[in-house]
């Protein structure tokens, strides 16, 4: 499987973006699917993830902001983002397992990446 993001660009704090993530290859509802970001300087956080079960999870941070949805038909993983700050700024990267005991938190249980979007948020 490989992953490929799409959906980043520039937008005004208090507002919305959807960043979706296209599978392309072999079976994608078998994958789990998770969403990190990394800001200059900083880390590579969390955001949100899914398993292919459905069960979702979030970083702390979002708060009820985000939304990860899942489209077996297309392949595809959305992030649905709301209410954008822009501390919000930074990377975003879709990745996948197929590890069921994973935590899905944690970006080294992931072994396949897309390359990255860019979200910038402007006060």
């Amino acid at each position: 499987v490989q992953l490929q993001a799409s959906g980043g660009g520039l937008v005004q704090a208090g507002g919305s973006m959807r960043l979706s993530c296209l599978a392309s290859g072999r079976t994608f509802s078998r994958y789990n699917m998770g969403w990190f970001r990394q800001a200059p300087g900083k880390e590579r956080e969390f955001v949100a993830a899914t398993r292919w079960s459905g069960t979702q999870y979030y970083g702390e941070f979002v708060k009820g902001r985000f939304t990860i949805s899942g489209d077996n038909a297309k392949s595809t993983v959305h992030l649905q983002m709301n209410s954008l700050k822009p501390d919000d700024t930074a990377v975003y990267y879709c990745a996948a397992h197929l590890n069921s005991r994973a935590t899905m938190m944690n970006q080294y249980e992931y072994d396949l990446w897309g390359q990255g979007t860019q979200v910038t948020v402007s006060s």
